[in-house]
């Protein structure tokens, strides 16, 4: 029932398609393809209460599900086709405690967007390119391209026109929506005349919406230790490393990393991000032993800001960063494998009210196993260390 989709074509179905969908579901797919992809969604079947959809109904959005247009609300009848504006589209299916149907089934592929103009959102700055053929179909030559900030300057090459525009300068303007923080710009194609134009000018709105719930996991014992960052169109690059001391000098790349019971693991999050007025808060960490299932056999060790581990300690650190210890507890004893996932928010710096500033809060069940903005990057190892083994760690 719901979660973070990301293969570049499959199904979406109700819960127990094509048998009757359960009571009181309410189930959120983020579908999200490669940059410069669109989604395409079409549906095959429909069938539930229908009573101008207001109480079983599927909702298909243009994004993110609390920052993005809807694009159609459906129940019964007709088998629409929708095609997102960028990589990613929002499906919601909901149903209330009276009735139950069929359900939905839903087909959905990527398809290439315009290649006129590419974006990329990188860590540290938007990537725009302009392909000099459609800058010469439409009239117009690369020396018209400019930005709004006419200072920052293109980089022109023999078949494209290249900005790196940074998100705190050249003009970008950051505005913050539900789950997401927007970074805008405009490219700008201005025709030559002075007294008589014979040309539209062509302005190029560029946009990173970045998603401020970034999900991370972390496994204790894996084939390698190198750090592995999920970078995508629409998330913010965060990832956590291990690290020898409470100096936070030293990362930790032995493989496997062999502990003792009670030793302390120190961690440190770290956003990769240009614009300094952003702050990174680990909001949850559970550990369990099977990385494909955090809710049957898990541990808590710290949970909406609450922590639950009393060996759990934070330690002051820059903005961009978030540093804490825990202790490797007897959970590990019991199991030749633990992994760990944790969910880290990106807020803005200062700002009081959001959920970085906050600490522990308490929410409601269906907000705390919410799967809306998840994104999930392995890397390890981490091993109890046994009589026989051979430790090469530092520290």
């Amino acid at each position: 029932c719901g979660g973070s989709v990301s293969n570049s074509s499959g199904l979406l179905q109700s819960p127990f398609y094509p048998g009757n969908y359960p009571n009181n579901a309410d189930c959120v797919w983020e579908i999200q393809v490669e940059n410069n992809f669109r989604v395409t969604l079409t549906f095959r079947d429909i069938m539930m209460q229908s009573s101008r959809c207001q109480y079983d109904y599927v909702e298909v959005y243009d994004g993110p599900l609390h920052s993005s247009p809807l694009l159609g609300r459906l129940c019964s009848g007709s088998l629409p086709t929708y095609i997102s504006s960028s990589n990613m589209m929002t499906v919601r299916f909901h149903s209330d405690f009276r009735y139950t149907f069929r359900g939905f089934q839903a087909h959905y592929s990527s398809i290439p967007a315009d290649h006129n103009t590419t974006l990329l959102c990188l860590p540290d700055y938007m990537h725009a390119v302009v392909s000099r053929d459609y800058l010469q179909s439409q009239g117009y030559s690369a020396q018209m391209v400019t930005l709004n900030d006419s200072h920052c300057k293109p980089t022109v090459t023999t078949h494209e026109v290249i900005f790196n525009i940074p998100y705190n300068g050249c003009g970008t303007i950051r505005e913050e929506n539900n789950d997401t923080i927007n970074y805008s710009n405009m490219i700008k194609v201005t025709s030559s005349g002075y007294l008589i134009k014979r040309k539209k000018n062509i302005h190029l709105h560029i946009s990173c919406k970045m998603l401020q719930n970034t999900w991370m996991q972390i496994m204790y014992v894996a084939e390698d230790a190198v750090d592995v960052n999920e970078n995508q169109f629409g998330r913010y690059d965060v990832n956590i490393t291990f690290y020898d001391s409470s100096s936070f000098l030293r990362p930790v790349h032995d493989s496997p990393y062999y502990i003792d019971l009670n030793q302390n693991l120190y961690l440190q999050a770290y956003l990769h991000s240009s614009d300094p007025n952003l702050v990174v808060f680990v909001d949850t960490c559970v550990a369990s032993p099977d990385p494909h299932d955090f809710n049957t056999l898990a541990y808590d060790i710290i949970k909406n800001g609450c922590v639950k581990d009393s060996s759990y300690v934070t330690y002051y650190s820059p903005s961009h960063f978030a540093r804490f210890r825990f202790n490797a507890f007897e959970f590990i004893s019991r199991h030749a494998l633990v992994y760990l996932q944790c969910e880290l928010v990106v807020c803005r710096l200062g700002d009081y009210s959001s959920r970085c500033y906050r600490g522990c809060v308490t929410r409601s069940k269906r907000d705390a196993s919410s799967a809306e903005e998840k994104v999930n990057v392995v890397f390890g190892p981490l091993e109890l260390r046994g009589g026989g083994a051979q430790s090469r760690n530092t520290g």
